[in-house]
């Protein structure tokens, strides 16, 4: 089992997520199962079958979020170092060749959001970042090629 890492508030919505599903989620289907049999038989009920086929995704996605919990360890900024790039670190990155500066937080698979500028620590570029101190080059591979970013700033806020 690998270790996930994550912010108290990472954890909490994910938590509230589970039990929405486990509630909600589980009663939606329920329901469903229940209206499609009652349009007769099973065997050419092609919306038994869909709302089956959803009972099972949604018993797979809360056995994630389970095992997701389960292997959380909850990470507070101030049990962090801001001297190179981890985990919960906000990282102003300069692209070398264009001159365009990009800020990003590192944070955890589930709690990556690119809309609000939080990255995985698992993604490429993620990857590439950690461990790297203030004036470090990363080199990153995308789909682009290889990129060059230069560490500007990291802070832990």
């Amino acid at each position: 089992m690998s270790v996930s890492y994550m912010t108290q508030e990472g954890y909490d919505k994910l938590r509230t997520d589970l039990e929405d599903l486990k509630t909600r989620g589980r009663q939606e289907v329920a329901r469903a199962i229940a209206e499609a049999k009652e349009k007769g038989d099973l065997s050419e009920n092609a919306e038994y079958d869909a709302a089956k086929d959803a009972q099972g995704m949604l018993e797979l996605k809360i056995n994630e979020m389970e095992k997701a919990l389960a292997n959380a360890r909850i990470i507070s900024e101030t049990d962090l170092d801001a001297s190179k790039v981890t985990i919960l670190s906000s990282v102003t990155i300069r692209n070398v060749k264009t001159g365009k500066d990009m800020t990003y937080k590192l944070v955890s698979e589930s709690e990556a959001d690119l809309k609000n500028r939080r990255i995985s620590v698992n993604s490429p570029i993620g990857q590439g970042l950690l461990g790297k101190a203030k004036g470090d080059i990363a080199k990153i591979s995308t789909p682009a090629g290889e990129m060059d970013f230069e560490i500007v700033s990291i802070s832990l806020d």
